[in-house]
């Protein structure tokens, strides 16, 4: 089947369902990606993470994901908030983890994007995918002409900045590929010079271990390593640093999707509120939320850090 012609009906529609952006690529064996992946963990740049090991294959070629896969489709969604928390000493939580969860936003608007096809295609097969399987997001975007890989190793839009999620659509319809985009960092280096653990150990490299938002959420430690003491930037949950220094964000747009919007009392939780929460706070709170990764003993484990 040509598809060639619905291509426009597709991107239509994901901008119908919120998504900025949606870009098509050839599904194929990432010929580039596969020596970079493999160095960086040999470097054991992905600290705790070990899945990131698992599924080596799979991550690397996305007809291992979906039988006879043709296309990936990349898609951008917006979550840009930059309403800061009323007490500027608060333990601060990333942006992206201020409303709902975007497993669940994204997902729902993908299975709708999926449906769409279906119902005006027919009978195809296809798979989204929402940062929970082993599909390199960034790079399946770049391939897609959706921004280009930055300094701090986060994917950038010219005129969205980098306040966005990454999501996918595998199918086995054949589309015409979008071509990439030239990179634009230049000779910046705003990302590298502000981490305050210096976990961007070179321009496109990211140490993942020494990164707070890996430090906040998947180190599953009872402690957090006292290297580290005084450089958390009072990041509780997350970190935005090298996205909030990162020029292109000039352009980022403030997001309309409403499951995204964070509660009054989250944004108005006081220093000594974070630092006497409690579980059935915690939980009321974060019930939906993406916060709920690090569960309550980490992030009280998180706050307890930053007072030292």
């Amino acid at each position: 089947m040509n598809a060639t012609r619905y291509k426009q009906d597709i991107k239509n529609k994901a901008a119908a369902l919120g998504f900025f952006h949606c870009g098509f690529s050839k599904a194929e064996f990432l010929n580039e990606e596969a020596p970079r992946l493999e160095h960086w963990l040999q470097k054991n740049y992905h600290g705790s993470m070990g899945y990131m090991e698992n599924h080596f294959d799979k991550r690397l070629d996305p007809r291992l994901l979906v039988d006879d896969a043709k296309s990936v489709i990349s898609l951008l969604l917006n979550y840009h908030n930059p309403i800061k928390q009323t007490d500027p000493e608060a333990p601060k939580i990333s942006q992206y983890a201020y409303g709902e969860d975007y497993h669940f936003v994204i997902k729902d608007k993908l299975q709708e994007l999926l449906d769409y096809m279906k119902t005006t295609i027919g009978d195809i097969q296809g798979r989204v995918f929402v940062d929970s399987a082993p599909v390199m997001d960034k790079v399946w975007a770049k391939k897609a002409g959706l921004g280009w890989m930055g300094k701090n190793t986060n994917l950038i839009h010219p005129q969205e900045g980098s306040y966005f999620f990454i999501a996918e659509l595998i199918t086995d319809l054949e589309f015409e590929a979008d071509g990439p985009m030239k990179d634009y960092c230049g000779t910046c280096t705003k990302c590298l010079d502000a981490c305050p653990t210096e976990a961007l150990i070179a321009p496109y490299v990211i140490d993942g271990s020494k990164c707070i938002s890996h430090l906040t959420i998947e180190l599953k430690d009872a402690l957090l390593p006292d290297e580290f003491k005084g450089k958390m930037d009072n990041w509780m949950f997350g970190c935005d640093i090298c996205q909030e220094v990162c020029p292109w964000n000039k352009f980022a747009k403030v997001h309309t999707e409403k499951r995204f919007v964070p509660s009054a009392q989250l944004l108005d939780l006081n220093h000594g509120d974070w630092i006497d929460l409690e579980k059935e706070t915690f939980q009321n709170l974060f019930k939906h939320s993406a916060v709920k990764r690090t569960k309550f003993e980490g992030l009280k484990r998180n706050i307890s850090f930053l007072k030292k």
